[in-house]
């Protein structure tokens, strides 16, 4: 069975990083293209007033090792590629979960495993660190950036594992469970939230407008992901429940 549902979730994975590769090409890509010409716009200005004539520190033009075309263009090879492995671990931990916690449909335990998954890996660490657009970011700091953000999805999920655990021993009632489980939620989330340090790397005068279309635009990255890879797991996990037994010979 753990194989079938490995399958399922790659195939899932698959299809649902395409769906969001053009979600990305379509609406991000835009946003990624104005940023980079403010950077290349930035380095050419600060050429000039040094009078140095060297080339820009960072080159995303046709010029660049990776031209943008051939960088659209491979959006969608990354975004397969993210799909497929986390499809296949989103399958392995559904077939830990399945019978245990949760629904008790297989239906419903993938669309309330994807749409879990969102919130812990996705959501919790977004609002602390959004992501930010090319010119945004002291590369000097990118480890530290990228070891915060790690933390905080590592208390996403820590934080839903125990929330989950509550809202299994709590038997005195609905409201009671999900309160007790929303509470041990939010208290280690709330707590990092505070204690992590804030990055704020945003140079003066970036339009705030372009950051913000572009962090909303990779949040929706995520959430037409995400969404479409619970209903298309949810589909395969209905469409092998309809699938008649096989009787034996």
């Amino acid at each position: 069975m753990v194989r079938t549902l490995l399958v399922r979730g790659l195939l899932a994975g698959l299809l649902a990083g395409l769906v969001a590769g053009g979600f990305a090409f379509v609406l991000g890509e835009p946003h990624v293209d104005a940023a980079i010409a403010l950077e290349e716009q930035a380095a050419a200005a600060h050429a000039d007033s040094t009078e140095h004539a060297e080339a820009p520190a960072h080159d995303h033009g046709d010029e660049a090792a990776v031209s943008r075309p051939v960088q659209k263009a491979g959006l969608f090879l990354a975004t397969g590629l993210y799909g497929v492995a986390v499809g296949g671990v989103f399958a392995l931990v559904f077939a830990g979960l399945r019978g245990r916690v949760g629904p008790r449909s297989d239906v419903g335990l993938a669309l309330a495993a994807a749409g879990t998954a969102f919130g812990a890996v996705i959501l919790v660490p977004f609002v602390k660190y959004p992501a930010s657009p090319p010119a945004v970011g002291d590369p000097a700091t990118i480890n530290q950036r990228t070891l915060l953000y790690v933390v905080m999805v590592l208390v996403g999920l820590a934080a839903t594992a125990a929330a989950v655990a509550t809202a299994r021993r709590v038997t005195t009632g609905p409201w009671a469970r999900w309160s007790w489980a929303a509470g041990v939620f939010l208290v280690p989330v709330a707590a990092a939230w505070l204690l992590l340090p804030a990055v704020d790397e945003v140079p003066q005068g970036f339009p705030a407008t372009l950051l913000w279309e572009f962090r909303v635009t990779s949040l929706g990255t995520q959430l037409v992901f995400w969404a479409a890879f619970g209903v298309l797991f949810a589909q395969l996990c209905e469409r092998a429940a309809r699938r008649p037994a096989a009787v034996p010979g």
